[in-house]
């Protein structure tokens, strides 16, 4: 196979074979050299230790016992064999008594007259090591051999080197054991390597080119991160196919673009033809332009005449838009101001449709008190926060509003520069401009102010923005007083009512000024959880009339001091609706009623009348509740006595979750703390 990986992998292998087989072979003789060194030192000191117990027993006189020592030596396993010769070879003694005499081999009288006192030979198949060993003759010895010889024998040791040579065995099977296991993890090692950092992304990169080959460039993009060296050949690559698309794309639109003009080129001739045509009707059409030239003259007279007519229509127009818009504002505004009854939100709601209508920066209603010397704030939008909204301002010299309420008509002022007689520094902390004030009537008296100052665009208001002003405020003047007729007719309706409920109150000493007490706890629990100002109103009436369904439960009942039977309570469960039916035919008191008919209801469902549960009563109803059930168990009655503060509280804060909505008794729970009772 012609595989680079396959090259790459083989040549690898066998530079790992040569280094791991190099490597076995210098550790096989290393470990041969270290057992023949081993060998030679111990057959050294077995020479040197025999040939010290010889001469200590030649020198004691007791040469017999040297033959013992010998044939006792030789019976060791790794002894071969031992025996002493002298200089001219012949054996002088031996473990052997028949070798007695005889001459040794040729290669231990050459070894030792050449001093080569320790050497290895093979016999039969069997590596033996020798040592010789010179047995000197010493002072002691003299007794029995003559001092003229210098040296009287040597020892010859004959060691079997077979353990030697399992050892060395032992060692070539592990030293080639791990060799092989060395060379396995590296083949494999490497194999992996390449595989992953080269093999793989070479595939990618293949996948890649084939892709390319196709003309697939959006499939033709690699990224290969393995290796900086990959990561940047995959990024030329990527870059290369970039370059070819973008070569290919150019090359495309240059040969449409030459295919188009090869096509206007086959039209050139019929072209040519075409113009020598045009020039003769051109010709012709000098002749006509001569005549249209002296018509277009008398149109330019005619259109002068119709472009003068047509601006004075343009302006017709404008004006008759600017009109037809006002009307449509004075028309949306009259019917938003007509829908509610509400002072403040009416007083909000004209304050920004005039602004909107009349582009204003700044716009207020001031309201004149009953003694006619002040000025009380209505509604603001634009002034500065700092400012108080519930003071008053005194009515004074300079003063648009001042101007306005003294002579009875509107006021514009389309420069305050000009108008030295005003003060620039409006009190409501403003620096004036351009300002229009128009006086809201009520019966032909002057009851407050609206006003606008400076416009968003920065152009003066007109004549035609002070009228249209004037239009609003009579319009606001008329909304005003139908409001102040309903907030009278409300409140003789809740007076009428409250009054039905202080007389019920006032037959019983127990619950009198029950009513009194729940609402100004149901405000002050409300106003803890932040409930907004529509919601306080609810519960505020809701709280006074709540119990107006007891005019329909016997007094003898209310008052009854034993133990009420099952019917009993039947009735006096009855109270809610027959409050609810009380207060039907007034209108406007609708969400009241809901609240009146849920306030005996119980957060779990268990209430009464209708067993509604959790967040499907009235939060106003779960206040009130609370706030009623606080004044009711703080208060004696008949068949008890009040408890105290914290044993109230403690028992609501037990009930919360069952009775009790849990955030409201958390609230009232917090109010308590702040009020300083005990809980």
């Amino acid at each position: 196979m012609n595989s680079l990986k396959i090259k790459i992998l083989s040549l690898t292998i066998a530079i790992m074979v040569m280094a791991v087989g190099t490597t076995a072979w210098h550790n096989l003789k290393t470990q041969k050299a270290m057992l023949n060194s081993i060998a030679d030192r111990n057959g050294r000191i077995l020479g040197e230790t025999i040939r010290s117990s010889i001469i200590t027993n030649m020198a004691n006189g007791a040469n017999a016992e040297v033959t013992n020592i010998l044939e006792r030596i030789e019976k060791e396993p790794a002894i071969a064999g031992i025996r002493i010769f002298d200089e001219t070879g012949h054996i002088l003694l031996s473990a052997h008594a028949e070798e007695t005499g005889d001459l040794v081999a040729a290669s231990n009288i050459l070894a030792y007259r050449s001093q080569k006192y320790s050497f290895s030979e093979t016999n039969r198949g069997k590596e033996f090591h020798n040592t010789l060993t010179p047995i000197f003759n010493a002072p002691v010895c003299h007794s029995c051999h003559g001092s003229e010889k210098a040296v009287l024998g040597i020892l010859e040791v004959h060691l079997a080197l077979d353990e030697f040579d399992a050892m060395q065995g032992k060692g070539r099977e592990a030293t080639l054991i791990s060799s092989s296991g060395m060379l396995i993890v590296l083949v494999l090692t490497i194999s992996i390597f390449i595989l992953f950092y080269v093999d793989a992304p070479i595939r990618k990169l293949v996948g890649a080119m084939n892709h390319l080959e196709r003309g697939e460039f959006d499939k033709a993009h690699v990224a290969v991160t393995s290796s900086e060296e990959m990561a940047l050949l995959s990024n030329k690559f990527n870059r290369m196919v970039e370059r070819l698309k973008g070569l290919i794309e150019t090359t495309v639109h240059h040969e449409r673009d030459l295919a188009i003009s090869q096509e206007k080129l086959a039209h050139h001739d019929e072209i040519r033809n075409m113009n020598i045509t045009l020039e003769e009707r051109l010709k012709e059409i000098e002749y006509l332009n001569i005549t249209l030239e002296e018509r277009i003259e008398e149109i330019e007279e005619a259109n002068y005449k119709i472009a003068d007519l047509a601006s004075d229509l343009e302006e017709k127009n404008t004006t008759l838009e600017q009109a037809v818009d006002r009307l449509s504002a004075l028309y949306k505004m009259g019917l938003a101001i007509n829908s509610t009854m509400d002072l403040e939100k009416l007083f909000s709601l004209l304050i920004r449709k005039a602004m909107d209508t009349l582009a204003a920066r700044y716009g207020y209603i001031l309201l004149l008190c009953q003694d006619g010397t002040a000025l009380k704030i209505g509604n603001v939008a634009g002034v500065p926060d700092h400012i108080d909204l519930d003071s008053t301002i005194a009515l004074k010299q300079g003063g648009v509003s001042h101007w306005v309420i003294e002579n009875g008509r509107p006021l514009l002022i389309q420069n305050i520069e000009e108008a030295r007689e005003f003060s620039k520094i409006s009190r409501l902390g403003f620096t004036r401009e351009t300002v229009i004030c128009a006086p809201l009537s009520d019966k032909e008296k002057v009851i407050g102010t609206i006003t606008m100052a400076n416009s968003l665009n920065g152009v003066a208001f007109t004549a035609e923005d002070l009228e249209l002003l004037s239009t609003i405020a009579a319009q606001a003047g008329v909304a005003i007083r139908n409001a102040s007729l309903y907030e009278e007719q409300q409140g003789t309706y809740l007076n009428t009512v409250q009054a039905l409920v202080s007389a019920i109150e006032a037959s019983d000493a127990y619950t009198r000024g029950h009513s009194e007490r729940v609402t100004r706890y149901s405000l002050a629990l409300a106003r803890q959880m932040k409930l907004p100002s529509d919601s306080l109103n609810r519960l505020e009436q809701a709280a006074i009339l709540h119990d107006i369904g007891k005019i329909g439960v016997d007094v003898a009942l209310l008052h009854k001091e034993e133990e009420l039977s099952s019917a009993d309570i039947d009735i006096l469960q009855q109270h809610p609706i027959i409050g609810v039916r009380i207060l039907e035919p007034i209108r406007f008191l609708g969400g009241v009623r809901e609240i009146i008919g849920q306030h005996h209801e119980r957060f779990d469902g268990t209430g009464y009348p209708h067993r509604i549960k959790g967040e499907d009563m009235q939060l106003e109803a779960r206040i009130l509740a609370v706030a009623d059930t606080f004044d009711a168990m703080t208060s004696d009655r008949p068949y008890r006595k009040a408890l105290s503060h914290e044993t109230t509280i403690r028992e609501i804060a037990d009930h919360a979750g069952t009775q009790f909505d849990p955030e409201v008794v958390e609230a009232f729970l917090q109010l308590c703390q702040k009020e300083g009772l005990p809980h």
